[in-house]
């Protein structure tokens, strides 16, 4: 599906190839200028003139995020706990959480890293070395706060393990660049921007705004691409990617954090995951979803925007979507994302750390410059 030479690909262990001596002149300018913009975002996670692991949380009697965040306890499940089991149930739940984001990043590191080995443009191939280092901090980032706050992360769920797997493991481009650059990273966009608004914790929120910093970066890598390559493709190529993205839409929607995968949570304050999965089908009726995705930073809903605004959505499977967001207001919106003025404001304080003028990550958003 190579329609636009920046995004050429060779085998992983054609190696010979990354030194034909004609590939080394041939160099795209698509991404100047989010390469540009790296050193403009920098932030190190050891560091503590940008963030302190050592800010202490009392998780016995502190909520992370407000309890209307947790959808269990807008359920019948609320009535059967008290108020230490609920602080319970919200904080393990966000440790779920951050433990599904921390294989995430985990997951973009291995394939940033692979798209080194294969794309033959010296533009993009530097682009995806950049990006393996800023997920490296991120694993770094994540894997410090989990420990701050719970010494260790839960093992990945099922159903993200097997999208990550799929992803890094697979030989074709179009799919490594799909499932990472526009759908983790548009569920990570939504991720991120709903626990910076919401969450309780300061350290928490230091470390979202940072970490999108640089996701709003290589969610326009993935933007790039969409716009280079989905117009161009021919339309049995082009329906197979949007299928495939639907498909994969619909197995997070529906079982990205099913009970099942959260049974021992449960059990640590009397509950059976087979009753609460009971509760939680009768409480979410695809009313209440479409009522809970209406939110600009549902995860969803920035996930549906991000593949609508790529041309991965069209009049084929538009209705599958519409029976959860409104789909004429997401056409009207423009191509910025939710969490892009957090991660301007963002660029803006790393830029009285770092004392860099800032303004070229700034401008390569799409944003405004700060005079």
């Amino acid at each position: 599906m190579t329609v636009d030479s920046a995004y050429e690909a060779v085998a992983p262990d054609d190696f010979p190839a990354m030194m034909d001596v004609e590939r080394y002149g041939q160099r795209s300018a698509a991404f100047d200028k989010i390469i540009s913009a790296t050193h403009d975002h920098f932030w190190d996670p050891l560091d503590p003139k940008y963030i302190d692991f050592n800010d202490s949380w009392d998780l016995d009697n502190q909520l992370l995020m407000p309890a209307d965040f947790n959808m269990e306890l807008k359920t019948a499940v609320s009535d059967k706990l008290d108020e230490k089991q609920k602080i319970y149930l919200v904080n393990e739940s966000v440790r779920w959480t951050m433990s599904s984001i921390l294989h995430g990043e985990q997951g973009a590191l291995a394939l940033s890293a692979s798209l080194c080995h294969i794309l033959k443009d010296p533009g993009a191939q530097e682009y995806a070395a950049n990006q393996t280092r800023e997920e490296a901090r991120h694993v770094t980032g994540f894997a410090k706060y989990i420990q701050a706050r719970w010494g260790k992360p839960k093992p990945c769920g099922v159903v993200l393990e097997k999208l990550l797997c799929e992803i890094v493991a697979t030989p074709l481009v179009w799919k490594k660049l799909v499932g990472m650059q526009m759908i983790v990273e548009g569920l990570a966009m939504g991720t991120f921007a709903t626990f910076y608004a919401k969450t309780n914790d300061p350290l928490m929120r230091k470390l979202m705004q940072f970490v999108m910093t640089d996701e709003a970066f290589h969610h326009k890598f993935g933007k790039i691409w969409a716009d280079r390559t989905v117009p161009k493709l021919p339309e049995n190529e082009r329906n197979l990617i949007e299928d495939w993205a639907l498909e994969v839409f619909m197995m997070l929607m529906r079982n990205s954090t099913g009970p099942e995968q959260k049974k021992e949570i449960y059990e640590r304050i009397g509950l059976d995951w087979r009753w609460v999965q009971g509760a939680l089908a009768e409480a979410l009726t695809d009313r209440n979803m479409r009522k809970e995705l209406q939110e600009s930073t549902n995860v969803f809903r920035v996930l549906i925007k991000t593949l609508l605004k790529a041309g991965i959505v069209t009049k084929r499977t538009a209705h599958y979507y519409a029976a959860y967001v409104d789909m004429e207001e997401l056409y009207g919106e423009g191509d910025r994302m939710v969490g892009d003025d957090i991660a301007e404001e963002g660029i803006r304080y790393l830029r009285e750390i770092n004392g860099a003028g800032g303004q070229a990550a700034i401008y390569a958003l799409g944003g405004q410059a700060a005079e």
